[in-house]
């Protein structure tokens, strides 16, 4: 291709695609926080410790409170365990702060959503951990005599990021090449 001046005029160059950036990921991860302490909020001044509200034949809504880490994993030790998920949930905020900024732009975006979702879910995790000594749990599923611990939305904000990371390095090893 010749310009005005009968050069060669030089193909545009494709520019890499301009994704999201730190801030956007950080600002989805706080949104994270606030409905996840909204609810909990809510859950704490509204239901005394131990109340069911049936909402569902399989799912309640409920008050307990979480000392341990998911499924009450050390929930019965003598209270390290409050500071040593603090530290846990702190550390991780930092690490995907940390990955997020280096990647910028360029992060794949189902990667980037699937940390801010673990990050979001973890500070409001250790928001309670700081506030309360433990955290406040409020969903609750069951069927007939089966029940599955009671969650709350912080840790459903991990558990679907965590897949999220599962499915996103699943598929980038079907891509070719």
């Amino acid at each position: 291709m010749l310009d005005a001046g009968n050069r060669v005029a030089a193909a545009p160059t494709a520019q890499p695609a301009q994704g999201r950036g730190l801030a956007f990921w950080l600002v989805l991860a706080a949104v994270i926080v606030v409905l996840d302490q909204a609810a909990k909020l809510y859950f704490n001044t509204s239901y005394t410790y131990g109340q069911r509200v049936n909402i569902l034949p399989v799912f309640d809504f409920t008050l307990v409170y979480n000392r341990g880490a998911a499924f009450s994993f050390l929930a019965t030790e003598a209270g390290w365990q409050r500071w040593f998920f603090t530290v846990l949930g702190v550390g991780a905020a930092i690490v995907i702060t940390w990955i997020l900024a280096r990647q910028g732009r360029r992060a794949q975006p189902r990667f980037a959503l699937a940390l801010a979702m673990i990050m979001g879910g973890a500070i409001g995790n250790v928001i309670d951990r700081v506030a309360y000594g433990h955290v406040v749990d409020f969903l609750l599923f069951y069927w007939k005599d089966w029940y599955y611990p009671a969650f709350n939305l912080a840790d459903v904000a991990i558990t679907c990021g965590a897949i999220l990371l599962v499915l996103d390095e699943l598929l980038r090893m079907r891509k070719p090449g």
